[in-house]
């Protein structure tokens, strides 16, 4: 994987072979990639939001990674969120 297969949308596992901050592997889904910042060759900072096991972002992070050592994984069904009632409407089905 290159800094240019890396996409908006992209979801990646990564572990220490993405590099050694990841001792527990974490998901993300990649926001954005930072192309301004200056880094090692092979390297890149992105912005992503870490996933839970549901698939859910519960946090926003800025991460410095080797692209070469994470995995892409297949995004999983996203269930809508759930419609919450506007006070003094009426929802309808």
């Amino acid at each position: 994987m290159t800094p240019h297969t890396i996409r908006p949308g992209d979801v990646l596992h990564l572990t220490r072979a993405a590099s050694v901050q990841f001792i527990r592997p974490i998901t993300v889904r990649v926001i954005r990639v930072l192309t301004d910042r200056h880094t090692y060759d092979c390297w890149l900072w992105i912005d992503a939001y870490e996933l839970d096991a549901a698939g859910d972002a519960v946090r926003r992070r800025t991460l410095f990674l080797m692209p070469a050592g994470a995995t892409r994984l297949e995004p999983g069904p996203r269930r809508p969120a759930p419609r919450r009632p506007i006070p003094g409407r009426v929802m309808v089905a």
